[in-house]
């Protein structure tokens, strides 16, 4: 190979505009040549380039968008040839190909997370939940899906996450506080079910909550209640009646 060819397929020019921030995940969208949006991930030797839809890597295996909805759909004819799923299943081989499309999601989610696209990673930890149930109703050896199965608590509190963050963008405080409890709920059953360990998991998601809740707005209702509360506490028994004949006017006009 010329020396000259090489030099123009050096990346120094490139990755000396984009520093390398050890502490941060350093990850931007960019539109790449053939017009679709991509991501790209500095790294401390180099850069790692991920389509932003479909599969990470841009491949269609088998003429699929994913392995996943390969195997889905070879259930699926399975089921519609002999009327029962009991002659499918996934081999050691098909395990080990379908971990490696999750690392791939799983790549893209961590980088999706960091600039906010919450929308999107809920798409791409839906993808690696339906993966993980695949592969614990179908997997041949019980080794798979045990290994498969300790992802499954951090892949949920993620996927709750999103959500609850998407909520807390319209206002919705209540909404993000249902899906943390959901979550944990989840967490909590696949742990009675499983044996795996997810305390970081519950712990994060709790102290989200107690965040959300001691940052959350108060309503009118909530500001009249309190200054009841003090107004009895301190004995201004009539300032304490026109407070409660406000929040029960509030009450009756549904305010």
């Amino acid at each position: 190979m010329k020396k000259g060819k090489i030099m123009r397929r050096d990346l120094s020019p490139f990755l000396s505009n984009w520093d390398f921030d050890p502490t941060d995940i350093c990850v931007r969208k960019i539109q790449g040549l053939d017009g679709r949006e991509k991501l790209q991930v500095r790294l401390d030797l180099g850069v790692m380039q991920m389509e932003l839809n479909d599969r990470p890597d841009g491949t269609c295996p088998h003429g699929h968008f994913s392995l996943l909805e390969y195997y889905l759909d070879q259930l699926e004819i399975e089921q519609a040839q002999s009327g029962t799923d009991q002659n499918f299943y996934l081999d050691r081989e098909a395990c080990l190909e379908l971990s490696q499309e999750g690392l791939l999601f799983y790549h893209r989610y961590v980088c999706l997370m960091r600039l906010g696209d919450f929308e999107a990673v809920v798409r791409d930890t839906a993808h690696n939940l339906a993966l993980l149930d695949l592969v614990r109703a179908y997997a041949k050896n019980e080794q798979d899906r045990t290994i498969f199965e300790h992802y499954r608590p951090y892949v949920i509190m993620i996927h709750t996450r999103a959500r609850g963050e998407i909520c807390l963008q319209k206002g919705d405080y209540s909404g993000a506080l249902d899906h943390i409890e959901n979550g944990i709920d989840k967490i909590q059953t696949c742990m009675a079910n499983s044996g795996v360990e997810a305390d970081e998991e519950i712990e994060a998601l709790s102290v989200w909550a107690e965040e959300i809740e001691r940052d959350r707005p108060i309503t009118l209702q909530q500001k009249l209640a309190q200054k009841l509360q003090k107004a009895i506490a301190e004995e201004r028994y009539e300032q304490a009646a026109r407070l409660r004949d406000k929040l029960i006017s509030l009450e009756k006009n549904n305010l």
